[in-house]
């Protein structure tokens, strides 16, 4: 306004030539009419590729990314194809895992037994497909134990806090810290030696680990907006923890798992090589490692199959877990 102003002072009150001296200036007067040519569109490199981008939810996001890593893709082929081959692995050959042959002991791989056999002349290609559905039956259940216990204990005692919190974690720690060895020698006595006892010895005390990382990311997440609005409401706590802290963790859970699994794998191939897991007629990777570690100079084939079973499967699960760790992180955008 003040250039329509310094222009009429001059004598020089034409509208037209006062509309191109303001649209030279860069400003419009309000009465003044506007044309498609008077904008142009600005890109901003930072938020071109944000706002092409399609709208997809949280967990289509994360298996986007996931499918972007050929080592998780990969890592979950060989444990569909170990798992294959524990399911149906048996029925591929006639022998029995049980089967023994005197005439046929420490056989080396062949076209008749692909993995040899053992000293009491037993398919071992038979007996690795056995027991793998034993340890990953005992890894599997294990795995669930943790999540279910740590997920109610780490989530009663975030969501209570203070003094409930304070003495809850503090009998957490008194648990812990039971030296593991100990805790499965004194299970094996009361209960005996079998898939049972093993679960009870590796799950005892298990569970305290994952309610640590639940109560830790509760605690995160509890003062955010979302929660404060949901008690401004008049929301239950029960009903904001179940409802909202708890889904809200689900990812770091899932992760959590993946890494849980072969430390589970591992403690029972452990314990059965040292003698505190599973007993015949039944086996596993871990007792099938332990009758083998015997003659492993002159027949390596023995010790070989199931402690390269043991080796896959728990290097699987771990470059699975990195590749959902970075998938189901949600500050990660690419």
């Amino acid at each position: 306004m003040m250039g329509m102003r310094a222009a009429g002072s001059d004598g020089m009150g034409d509208p037209a030539r006062i509309g191109n001296s303001v649209r030279m200036e860069g400003t419009a007067p309000a009465d003044a009419e506007l044309r498609p040519e008077d904008f142009r569109f600005v890109e901003r490199p930072d938020e071109a590729s944000f706002l092409l981008r399609p709208s997809v939810s949280y967990w289509q996001d994360a298996w986007r990314r996931l499918r972007r890593n050929r080592a998780a893709l990969l890592s979950a082929a060989l444990l569909a194809l170990v798992t294959a081959l524990c399911v149906v692995g048996p029925e591929l050959t006639p022998y029995g895992h049980e089967a023994l042959s005197m005439t046929e002991k420490n056989l080396g791989p062949s076209a008749a037994h692909w993995f040899g056999t053992d000293k009491m002349g037993r398919d071992l290609f038979t007996r690795v497909a056995v027991g793998g559905r034993v340890s990953l039956i005992i890894a599997l259940a294990g795995a669930l134990i943790d999540i279910l216990a740590g997920l109610f204990y780490g989530g009663v005692a975030a969501g209570l806090g203070g003094a409930v919190d304070n003495a809850m974690m503090r009998l957490a720690d008194v648990l812990s810290s039971i030296p593991y060895l100990v805790l499965a020698v004194l299970v094996s006595l009361i209960l005996g030696r079998g898939m049972a006892s093993l679960l009870v010895a590796m799950t005892l005390t298990g569970w305290c680990n994952m309610a640590y990382l639940v109560r830790g990311q509760i605690l995160q997440i509890k003062e955010q907006e979302f929660v404060l609005a949901a008690r401004a409401l008049g929301t239950s706590p029960w009903r904001i923890l179940w409802k909202h802290l708890i889904p809200n963790i689900m990812g770091v859970m899932i992760v959590a798992v993946t890494f849980d699994i072969p430390l589970f794998i591992f403690g029972e191939a452990f314990l059965s090589y040292i003698g505190l897991g599973i007993q015949p007629p039944m086996t596993s990777w871990g007792a099938l490692a332990s009758g083998a570690q015997q003659q492993m100079l002159f027949y390596p084939w023995q010790l070989f199959f199931p402690t390269l079973f043991i080796s896959l499967t728990m290097l699987s699960f771990q470059m699975l877990g990195d590749g959902l760790r970075d998938a189901l992180d949600p500050r990660v955008r690419d």
